[in-house]
């Protein structure tokens, strides 16, 4: 007889209750859409500074193609680290399961990328469909960040303290991807 097979997408409440290879596995994910959120926010914040005469379909593009670099970036990077680590390519299930985990984490521009719809269809400004786009990208860094910091054993005034100083931090990162961008 067969055990039944765990949900890819744990429920955070359940996550004690993972091996540490699925513990492994979900942070590898949360990673991978923390990478492709501050690089989306970065081109996000840097087309809203430069919005006149932008279009929702060059916004659009130009935050498919970071998100898509992004993720193709951290695949390789994976690729290469396991080639390095183990001295040969991943085999097959172990492959699937990079290119999962990377590919998993363009959901995260999937609302900024509605909000631009929104604009081409003439519902919205850009400016809004961008602002919209920031609003959404930084709740996601909120909640990851509060997920995180919840699940530590730290006294309440410790875990806000750790939430104000990776908000500090996410801040930091944020500014060095826009002077980049500048």
């Amino acid at each position: 007889m067969s055990q039944p097979r765990r949900p890819s997408h744990p429920d955070l409440s359940a996550l004690g209750e993972l091996t540490e290879d699925e513990k492994e596995n979900f942070a590898e994910r949360l990673r991978e859409r923390v990478y492709v959120t501050f690089a989306a926010l970065a081109v996000i914040l840097t087309l809203l500074a430069h919005a006149h005469g932008l279009t929702a379909g060059t916004a659009a593009g130009s935050l498919t193609i970071t998100a898509v670099g992004t993720v193709a970036a951290a695949w390789l990077a994976e690729l290469i680290a396991h080639l390095a680590a183990h001295g040969g390519f991943p085999d097959r299930k172990h492959l699937g399961a990079m290119t999962r985990t990377s590919g998993s984490a363009l959901v995260t521009i999937v609302f900024p990328l509605l909000a631009l719809l929104a604009a081409g269809i003439g519902w919205w400004e850009v400016t809004t469909a961008l602002r919209v786009g920031v609003g959404v990208l930084i709740g996601t860094l909120v909640v990851i960040a509060w997920l995180g910091v919840r699940r530590t054993a730290l006294p309440w005034p410790a875990r806000i303290l750790a939430l104000g100083m990776l908000a500090a931090l996410a801040v930091g990162v944020v500014a060095l991807k826009l002077l980049a961008h500048a």
